[in-house]
């Protein structure tokens, strides 16, 4: 079984204006509401791939009720911890010439709350998969990836991390199977700029020597790379397509990648997969369904 952790869910409220005015009424041309958060994001891609999952986390309030059957709704399973004070997140993503997002904060997630959520941890088996995906709210921990990691490190769990800068520096030393960050994550990892692709390899062997088994970096219009366990560079430009979305495109790959790897324990499968899903995610407006995924894949 996959599980997959999203520490501060929300929900998505998409809206499309012709023009935004500051200071005045906007009237929405379209409205969009979707479950939102990265661990969120790879469950349902997974699901539409064909893999089942489990979504865990925190909720909150009456949106914490509406995130848990917007997932529900898309198939997945979830069990969040709730908490009693507060509200999940509303974040609200207005596409008109820019594209500008409001980010809500989230409740208040405390001790007791986080050892709830690593006793659920606490269920998975040898072969099982976890996906730790994105930023940490500010009432946690900031070695909460670490807690985590070090609750379950006796228990043969398949690790992925998709995250930035120490977060994911901290959590090598537990050597996770899949890490994931973009060409510019890598770069301020490590303080650096990089611009081509032998400076891109350096850092990921970089990531590899600290103990990620596989290493992919998504590269936005230049594609993808990897550098699997075996020390294996694979490397491919996206298929052709506009792209029109922003959020779930990392999300989406990480999943490709995972469902790709579940049904042929093959790396270059899995990559191709990454690719089409990171790539059709971004080409639609939000997360790509398994056709949509398959089109691309063939185009590889």
């Amino acid at each position: 079984m996959i599980y997959t952790v999203t520490f501060n869910p929300c929900i998505d409220y998409v809206v499309r204006v012709g023009s935004l005015k500051q200071g005045e009424i906007n009237r929405t041309e379209k409205e969009y509401v979707y479950p939102g958060g990265k661990g969120i994001n790879v469950s349902i891609v997974l699901k539409n791939l064909g893999i089942e999952s489990k979504v865990l986390g925190f909720a909150a309030g009456f949106t914490g009720d509406a995130i848990e059957k917007l997932i529900n709704d898309f198939g997945c399973e979830c069990d969040f911890v709730k908490i009693d004070k507060g509200f999940s997140r509303i974040n609200v993503k207005i596409k008109a010439e820019k594209e500008t997002e409001i980010n809500g904060q989230g409740p208040i997630i405390s001790e007791d709350d986080l050892n709830e959520l690593i006793k659920k941890l606490q269920e998975l088996k040898a072969g099982d998969t976890l996906v730790l995906a994105g930023s940490i709210p500010n009432t946690l921990p900031d070695d909460v990836y670490e807690i985590i990691l070090k609750s379950i490190e006796n228990k043969n769990v398949r690790v992925v991390a998709d995250a930035t800068k120490d977060l994911l520096l901290n959590v090598l030393k537990y050597r996770p199977f899949l890490v994931k960050p973009n060409n510019k994550e890598l770069g301020e990892m490590f303080g650096v700029d990089l611009k081509t692709d032998d400076e891109i390899i350096k850092y990921a062997k970089k990531l590899k020597e600290m103990g990620a088994e596989n290493v992919l970096i998504s590269m936005a219009g230049d594609g993808a790379l990897m550098i699997d366990e075996n020390g294996n560079i694979l490397k491919s430009r996206p298929p052709e397509g506009k792209a029109v979305n922003s959020v779930g495109a990392g999300d989406s790959m990480v999943a490709g990648f995972l469902a790709g790897y579940m049904k042929t324990q093959d790396y270059q499968t899995a990559f191709k997969m990454g690719l089409a899903a990171g790539s059709a995610s971004a080409f639609v407006d939000w997360l790509a369904t398994e056709e949509q995924i398959l089109e691309l894949f063939k185009k590889l």
